[in-house]
């Protein structure tokens, strides 16, 4: 029968011929991979391991089992390779078993090196290179649940609902014996003989569960366990456990997702699996806090993104009833070379994960028309979206969408399911250009279901602001930013899920930005995990039910106004304030309570519901603290003045909107000019075959022009931007 050994001890780790004894899971990216773009590591490395002859029998196979590499391995055994992996987020696994010596020498060259045809290469995430997932040594007898098909377990369970019952499909692949034995803990139990189906060894068979208790998300996340054991004859070969759930997944364009026939909105969050000092090489208590914290705010679904995350990960989803949204890395730039690599990935995400209750669409890729649309790429999609279709037609294929493809291309409606990827109020555009493009989406394609499945705003924790404003990256901001969105989803119940990227700030290594190079700071929770912005607490207001009182502002300790707001965050309806211990105001509402206090010196501040309660202390100050900015050039603090703007009756100027500049002949020059500039100064620009959405051209044309050259990064105050406002004086308004 089958032993399972954990094999991470005793490796040894060679970067660039420099040694080190260490433990898997490793990344050699763990550092430099959160530092920004000058020290980041992409290269091969070598991780070996000696070790003497295991024991097992005579006919029994030894594999070794490889949880995830990044991004691409070769495994060798002397100077002989003998097996190789492309795809950093995935099991493999390696049949050594002809190999074995008294004494064996195994080495893994590890590459994330930037390549043609292995994905992800161009991302905004840092792609940690290294064994980074747990490594096992697997002996089963030669007859066995197949282990060499893209790293499955060999059992796949479909359940169907009929009524009160459920009927379930159970296929299990073999390289031999001649029947198995299903048994379902406390349900059924059934044999079923081996059969050859175009030429793969398996079983095929169904049986009935009565009166089926369901996978009914968080409120009761039911699991059923299943053992299936390999018969020769009568000789016992192999044995797997596994679970399943049983639910029923559906999406509608009016009214939004579904769970087993009811009404079930999707409140959801992104998450990438790496963390502060540790990169992606996470333990198991590290899993669990991310699942902890992610249900103390009261989501109810994750987006993995943007890859195929560990299946503890997956696991701890089906127990805690989280509903999956789970992607493979085809991401950003599609590359023709790199066609075979998505579907093996895909085929790989699939059949490794088929079982897990908590996963409801495979997603095909994420943001893939940065540089336009192919038919290559079309094709592409086509073939993964069928393939989706074939292996799994109980589940949903999906994309995300980069929000400059128009809603009219094929490429929307291809899979079953779809979201975009809206970033207006951030990088582009305003908060409510957010509601413009829902309500034009949904009045153009009313049976087109639509999500969310990114949207967010960078914050630095400790930049504070009293004026926050857009791309200032302060907490203050990134908390405005998220009451809005809030407020924009519970006026638009047709979006069948939402995914607020990010829940946990990750590493981005091309990043530098606000001071803090190395990281996308959109999450609402630290990179360590340790602190919980502001925007966290909001979610909480509108998604938990467990009671809180929350004071937003405490990191704004040092304030410079006389009178400040004092904002309380919560899921009660009344909530009373105290300054200096007494009682100040009481204010009933929803989510947010909003309070003006005069102050004058240090003072202690502390909102009250029943038995709930914070506290903290602010400041009077003369002078702003410093630390409240960011040293970035591009970031506009908010004490700053802005340089005066000229305007003349009549006349255009840079506070004119682009409508009103393109509508006039030599204002449309001037605009041609200023965007042909910033396309060049873009790193990867759009390319040709990019179409601007109708939703987009409209938000662009409402901006000021002022507005769409600071989100350039270009300072008001430049020459540059005094010319063009020089230029624009001199063209009468229409």
């Amino acid at each position: 029968m089958r032993t399972t050994t954990l094999w991470n001890d005793k490796w040894i780790f060679v970067k660039e011929g420099k040694k080190q004894e260490i433990s898997l899971p490793h990344t050699w990216n763990a550092v430099d991979g959160q530092t920004g773009p000058e020290q980041y590591y992409r290269g091969t490395c070598i991780y070996e391991k000696t070790f003497g002859r295991p024991v097992f029998n005579y006919g029994e196979r030894v594999y070794i089992e490889f949880r995830g590499v990044n991004s691409s391995c070769k495994v060798f055994w002397g100077e002989k390779e003998i097996a190789a992996h492309d795809g950093g987020y995935s099991t493999f696994r390696v049949d050594i078993t002809d190999f074995l010596q008294d004494e064996n020498l195994i080495q893994v060259h590890v590459s994330n090196e930037p390549n043609g045809d292995v994905y992800p290469q161009r991302a905004d995430f840092t792609f940690y290179g290294g064994i980074y997932r747990d490594v096992y040594m697997v002996i089963v007898d030669e007859k066995h649940f197949d282990l060499d098909y893209y790293g499955t377990n060999g059992l796949y369970v479909t359940p169907r609902i009929i009524g009160d019952d459920a009927e379930i499909e159970i296929k299990a692949y073999v390289n031999g014996g001649d029947s198995v034995l299903i048994s379902v803990d406390g349900v059924s139990e059934q044999k079923f003989p081996v059969m050859e189906i175009d030429g793969r060894k398996m079983v095929h068979g169904k049986f009935m569960i009565a009166d089926v208790h369901l996978w009914n998300g968080m409120a009761d996340p039911y699991l059923y366990n299943i053992t299936a054991t390999l018969f020769d004859d009568e000789k016992e070969c192999d044995r797997i456990y596994d679970r399943f759930g049983v639910r029923e997944f559906s999406v509608d364009a009016k009214k939004g997702f579904f769970l087993n026939g009811k009404s079930y909105p999707l409140h959801g969050v992104s998450r990438h699996q790496d963390r502060e000092g540790v990169g992606n090489a996470l333990t198991r208590k590290m899993h669990e806090e991310d699942i902890d914290l992610i249900l103390s705010m009261g989501a109810n679904s994750i987006r993995l993104a943007h890859y195929q995350h560990d299946r503890y990960f997956y696991d701890l989803c089906d127990e805690k009833g989280i509903v999956v949204w789970a992607e493979i890395p085809y991401i950003t730039v599609h590359m023709d070379a790199g066609r075979e690599n998505t579907i093996s990935q895909m085929k790989e995400l699939i059949v490794q994960n088929y079982n897990h209750a908590s996963i409801m669409c495979w997603a095909l890729s994420n943001e893939i028309t940065l540089q336009g649309i192919t038919e290559d790429l079309m094709e592409n999609h086509r073939i993964l979206n069928d393939m989706v279709h074939e292996m799994d037609p109980a589940r949903y294929s999906a994309m995300a969408n980069l929000f400059l493809l128009e809603t009219d291309s094929p490429l929307v409606t291809l899979p079953d399911i779809r979201g975009y990827n809206l970033y207006y109020g951030w990088y582009v555009g305003e908060m409510e250009d957010n509601d413009r493009w829902f309500d034009e989406f949904h009045k153009n394609h009313p049976d087109v279901a639509i999500g969310l499945t990114e949207y967010g705003a960078d914050a630095v924790i400790d930049l504070q602001s009293p004026k926050p404003e857009k791309g200032d990256y302060t907490e203050s901001y990134q908390a405005l930013y998220h009451e809005h969105m809030l407020e924009m989803f519970a006026a638009r119940p047709y979006i069948w899920g939402t995914y607020l990227w990010n829940m946990f700030e990750f590493a981005a290594a091309g990043r530098n930005e606000a001071g803090d190079p190395g990281k996308n700071h959109k999450g609402v929770i630290t990179f360590d995990r340790k602190q919980k912005k502001d925007a966290y607490y909001i979610y909480k207001a509108w998604w938990s039910d467990e009671p809180f009182v929350h004071l937003c502002g405490r990191r704004y300790h040092d304030r410079i106004e006389e009178e400040t707001e004092i904002k309380v965050y919560s899921n009660q309806k009344s909530i009373t304030l105290y300054v200096d211990g007494e009682k100040y105001a009481t204010k009933n509402g929803e989510h947010v309570f909003k309070f003006k206090v005069t102050i004058s010196g240090t003072h202690s501040i502390k909102a009250v519901s029943g038995i709930f309660s914070d506290e903290m202390e602010i400041k009077k100050v003369s002078e702003p603290n410093p630390l409240y900015f960011a040293p970035d050039k591009k970031v506009k603090n908010w004490f700053d003045v802005p340089a005066g703007i000229e305007e003349k009756e009549g006349y255009l100027s840079i506070n004119s909107t682009m409508a009103e500049i393109q509508a006039v002949t030599e204002g449309k020059a001037i605009i041609d000019h200023i965007m042909a500039s910033m396309k060049k100064e873009t790193a990867g620009g759009m390319g040709e075959g990019v179409r601007i959405s109708e939703a987009m051209q409209q938000m662009i044309a409402r901006q000021p022009l002022v507005k769409l050259l600071q989100q350039g990064g270009m300072d008001t105050d430049s020459e540059e931007v005094q010319a063009i406002s020089a230029a624009l004086l001199k063209i009468r308004k229409i």
